[in-house]
């Protein structure tokens, strides 16, 4: 294996370069793989709503080993704990969930990051440092990995602006079913109140100099996101593409 560093999707996250990404909930190494050969910028990893555990998650990141699609990991909550196991099985790139404020943010950062600048723990040997091979691992990791802020909540749209400001924080990324339950219209994140918040929080972030991205699996959504100026668009998942894919063919031969 060859060294992961430096991160090149944070790289382009930085320079809020446009990257489209894939949302993968099926839990599987196998679909993992074959998203990897697809062409992807970035692969999400799901632990938030899918039913991955850390050797799953293991699984996968060794199936998407040499692709060019950079793998994302979403734990199930902003938890140090959590977090520290998804970076010692080599996880760079992370969107946590459910953040609505300063504080929360600085959080995210810092379980990231090794002392000083954090709290990460300190292990001699694991998969992030290819078990003790990366040279100057501890000197440069804190730098080489990225994180994503998810918001969705009305606290969350509320505290945008000190959110966005925190340190260390590379990305904010819009959850559009959750933000449209909290405002108020569940089940509907096309409504006018809804789009017209995520606009808000694209500026807001914007202002800030931070890359924005989006979950949106529908070709026109997606669409529409790019042309407001989106940085890092999820199209699809593997789920729904798994579905519609299936229910066509079955009807083509009902």
């Amino acid at each position: 294996m060859t060294s992961p560093l430096p991160n090149r999707f944070r790289q382009r996250i930085l320079a809020r370069e446009r990257v489209i990404g894939f949302w993968m909930c099926m839990s599987s190494h196998i679909t993992a793989e074959l998203a990897g050969l697809a062409g992807y910028d970035w692969l999400l990893l799901d632990g938030e709503h899918s039913p991955n555990e850390i050797p799953m998650f293991l699984q996968q990141l060794q199936a998407l080993q040499g692709s060019e699609a950079a793998p994302v990991g979403r734990p199930t909550q902003n938890d140090p704990v959590e977090i520290k196991r998804f970076l010692d099985i080599g996880f760079y790139n992370f969107l946590i969930p459910f953040i609505e404020s300063a504080d929360e943010a600085r959080r995210a950062v810092a379980a990231t990051r090794y002392p000083p600048e954090g709290i990460r723990g300190v292990a001699g040997m694991h998969r992030s440092n290819l078990y003790g091979t990366v040279p100057d691992y501890l000197k440069t990791i804190n730098d080489n990995i990225c994180v994503l802020l998810q918001i969705e909540s009305q606290a969350g749209v509320d505290a945008i602006d000190e959110i966005a400001a925190v340190p260390g924080v590379d990305g904010i990324f819009i959850g559009p079913s959750d933000l449209a339950a909290a405002l108020g219209h569940l089940g509907n994140p096309g409504h006018p109140d809804v789009q017209k918040t995520i606009r808000h929080l694209y500026e807001r972030a914007s202002a800030h100099g931070k890359a924005v991205g989006i979950l949106a699996p529908v070709v026109e959504d997606a669409r529409r996101y790019i042309d407001m100026g989106m940085h890092f668009i999820a199209v699809g998942t593997d789920l729904g593409v798994f579905k519609q894919a299936t229910f066509a063919l079955r009807e083509t031969f009902r």
